[in-house]
């Protein structure tokens, strides 16, 4: 009996997997998610395959979860950008967070399916907390190896220390979902592995236990570039 790993590798839909493990677990059912990044208030045509990821994994008997972020959504994601992103002013970030949602609910419409905002968890921190309790945990030079912040190193543009952080943020993202919804299955784009695999070290380091990440292959244009500008309004997505 084929597993969803199974399945989506076939298809040419996986990418990499954090342990082979996984493809062994054919009864384990995993809480999943996918963070989203606000950066409009709609969802673009690269953000259908993490979508029809969710789908795929909610047609195995696995519970999807969709994150929209609130709180990276302040920071940006660098992963894939040759240019630091410009900040989302709070009127503006507060619509897309909307609009995200309401695309999600509409498209994954799962009873199962959870949405959340990481603002939520974010907000009450303080940042010297943050920097004893999770920073402690992070070694720079294992930072500055990931490729994506390798990429802008080498570029005139370099990089800033509030870009450099947002692996940080991610990471925490996956520990709070692992204590407080069982997630132990982070999933997303080719160019997430570092982020994700941040979260699994994370969870390893300071809860002793096992947690696992799996990417897919991004949608792009001919020149191989990530599609980012192409958006389009869903309505339905099907797993065939």
């Amino acid at each position: 009996m084929k597993n969803i790993f199974d399945v989506l590798e076939e298809r040419g839909f996986l990418d990499a997997i954090t342990h082979q493990e996984l493809k062994t677990h054919q009864d384990q059912r995993f809480h999943v998610y996918i963070g989203f990044d606000p950066t409009a208030d709609s969802l673009h045509l690269g953000n259908l395959v993490g979508i029809m990821a969710l789908a795929w994994f909610h047609k195995f008997g696995h519970t999807p979860i969709a994150i929209v972020g609130g709180a990276t959504g302040m920071i940006g994601d660098p992963s894939g950008k040759s240019v630091e992103r410009n900040l989302l002013d709070p009127t503006t970030l507060a619509g897309n967070l909307i609009g995200i949602a309401k695309s999600l609910m509409q498209v994954l419409h799962f009873p199962e399916l959870q949405v959340l905002n990481n603002y939520d968890w974010f907000k009450e921190m303080r940042f010297l907390d943050f920097l004893r309790e999770i920073g402690k945990h992070f070694r720079v030079s294992a930072m500055l190896a990931k490729d994506s912040v390798k990429a802008r190193l080498s570029t005139e543009e370099g990089m800033s220390f509030t870009e450099l952080s947002y692996q940080l943020l991610q990471a925490y993202d996956y520990l709070y979902l692992f204590d407080h919804h069982g997630v132990k299955l982070q999933l997303g784009g080719s160019d997430q592995w570092g982020n994700i695999t941040a979260g699994v070290e994370l969870i390893r380091k300071m809860r002793g236990k096992s947690a696992y990440g799996a990417t897919f292959r991004l949608l792009t244009r001919s020149d191989g570039k990530k599609i980012w500008q192409i958006r389009r309004r869903c309505h339905l997505v099907k797993c065939r």
